[in-house]
C-alpha cells in the first residue's frame, strides 16, 4: 500500500504546488536532490576526475538499478542525455541503405517522426506507418501485414504517445518483430517510472527513456537498453568517441563490449548519480503499486472533465494510463494556462505540432493534458476541475 503522506513529504513543491505535468517532469523525491547536491559538493571539494573516482561503485550501482527496473542485465545498459539523445544513438548504429524500410505507427512522437523523415530525406530510407484502429491505438494485423509485405529493417513504436492516454500494443509487435528478425526500437519515455517495464516481454532490441518524467530523475538524464542481439551483431554509434571504443592501434579501434558502447566520455555524474537515486526510489515505491494508483487518479480526472459543458476528454485505445487530454471549443489557450498558474496548478498544452495525424484526425489544433503522479491526491484533481469549471464561458 502506498504511503501518500511520506510520498508527499518527500516532494517538497508539494505543499504549496498541485502539479499534474508528469508527462513533462515530475517532481524530484529529496532522495534524487540529495544525491545531485551532494556529488556537486564533491567536485567542489575534491576535482571532477578524482570525484568520479571517488563515487566508482555508486556509478556502476546506475548501470544495476537501471537493470532491475527493465528486468535485464547492466551490461544491456548506457546512460544518455535524454530519451531522444537514447533513441538518436540507437537509430544511428543501423547501418541504413536506400530503400530500407521503416515501419511505425501513426501515433509515434513527434522527435522521433521528424528523425525518420530526416533519414528518408538525406538517405533514402522509406517510411512506412501501419494505420490505426477506429477505436484508437495501431492495428497489429496492419502492422504485421506491412512486416511481411516490405520486410523493414526496423519497426519503431512508442510506448505511450506524449499527447494522449494511449499505451500501445508493444509485447503483440514484439511478437512480429522476433518472429521476422526486424530490429525493434521502443521508446519509452512516458511509461519509464508510470508502469513496470520488462524487455524481455516486450521482445525489443532498443528501449530509450529519460529520467525527468514518471521515473522522477533530474532532466539532462535518460538511458538506453540494448539487446544482446544488438550487442553480437556489433551495431555501434555512427561516431564513437573513446568512451564507445578503445583506439586499440594507429588505424584502428575496438568497440566496447557492453551498451557502453552508446556512450561519450563526457558525463554528468551528478545527474548519473541522481538517476540512480531515481530508479532506487521507483523501485522501492513498486511500479505496480505506482501504475494502479496513477492510473486511479488518471481515470478520475477524465470522469471530472467529461462533466464539464463544452469539453471533450480525447483520450482513446484499448488501455490507457496516467496521461489525460481534453479540449474545450470555449477555451482559450493562453488564458487557461494563466489561470492555472494563478492558482498554482502545473499542467501543459499539447499543440497540433506534437501530434499531426493523430489531432488532425480528432479535428482539434491543442489539447490541455493532464499528468496526474502517485504522490497526488482526490482532491487536487477536483481542484484543478473546479477551477476550470468556475469561469463559465470564454476566458
Amino acid at each position: 500500500m502506498l504511503k501518500i503522506a511520506q510520498l508527499r513529504a518527500d516532494t517538497p513543491a508539494c505543499a504549496h504546488k498541485i502539479h499534474l505535468n508528469n508527462a513533462g517532469a515530475s517532481l524530484q523525491p529529496n532522495p534524487v536532490l540529495k544525491a545531485v547536491y551532494r556529488h556537486l559538493e564533491l567536485e567542489s571539494q575534491l576535482g571532477g576526475y578524482e570525484a568520479a573516482d571517488a563515487m566508482a561503485a555508486e556509478i556502476a550501482g546506475f548501470y544495476t538499478s537501471v537493470a532491475l527496473l527493465l528486468h535485464t542485465q547492466p551490461r544491456n545498459i548506457a546512460f544518455t542525455a535524454s530519451a531522444t539523445d537514447a533513441y538518436a544513438k540507437a537509430l544511428s548504429s543501423i547501418p541504413w541503405r536506400a530503400d530500407e524500410v521503416i515501419l511505425t505507427t501513426e501515433n509515434d512522437y513527434a522527435s522521433n517522426q521528424i528523425a525518420f523523415l530526416s533519414l528518408q530525406k538525406r538517405l533514402g530510407v522509406r517510411l512506412l506507418r501501419a494505420r490505426d484502429l477506429a477505436s484508437g491505438g495501431v492495428d497489429v494485423d496492419d502492422f504485421e501485414r506491412l512486416m511481411r509485405q516490405h520486410h523493414p529493417v526496423l519497426a519503431a513504436v512508442t510506448h505511450v504517445p506524449t499527447n494522449s492516454g494511449l499505451v500501445q500494443p508493444v509485447e503483440a509487435i514484439g511478437k512480429i518483430c522476433r518472429e521476422l528478425g526486424s530490429w525493434y526500437l521502443v521508446d519509452a519515455c512516458q511509461s519509464a517510472g508510470q508502469m513496470d517495464l520488462d524487455v524481455a516481454q516486450i521482445g525489443c532490441d532498443f528501449l530509450s527513456a529519460t529520467m525527468r518524467k514518471y521515473l522522477r530523475g533530474p532532466r539532462g538524464a535518460g538511458f538506453l537498453f540494448a539487446s544482446d542481439r544488438v550487442l553480437d551483431a556489433g551495431l555501434e554509434l555512427l561516431l564513437p568517441d573513446m568512451r564507445s571504443a578503445d583506439w586499440s592501434g594507429a588505424d584502428e579501434y575496438n568497440t566496447a563490449p557492453t551498451a557502453r558502447r552508446f556512450e561519450y566520455w563526457e558525463t554528468p555524474i551528478a545527474l548519473l548519480l541522481g538517476s540512480k537515486a531515481a530508479v532506487d526510489y521507483a523501485l522501492e515505491v513498486g511500479l505496480d503499486l505506482a501504475a494502479a494508483r496513477i492510473n486511479q487518479l488518471a481515470e478520475l480526472t477524465r470522469e471530472l472533465l467529461a462533466a464539464l459543458p463544452g469539453v471533450r476528454v480525447l483520450d482513446e485505445g484499448a488501455r490507457l494510463c496516467g496521461i489525460v487530454t481534453a479540449q474545450g471549443d470555449h477555451w482559450e489557450t493562453k488564458a487557461l494556462m494563466e489561470k492555472l498558474y494563478a492558482a498554482n496548478i502545473n499542467c501543459r498544452i499539447s499543440p497540433r505540432t506534437a501530434a499531426q495525424i493523430d489531432f488532425g484526425r480528432k479535428g482539434v489544433e491543442w489539447a490541455i493534458r493532464v499528468s496526474p503522479h502517485y504522490y497526488n491526491t482526490e482532491e487536487e484533481i477536483r481542484e484543478f476541475v473546479e477551477v476550470l469549471q468556475d469561469t463559465p464561458g470564454h476566458f
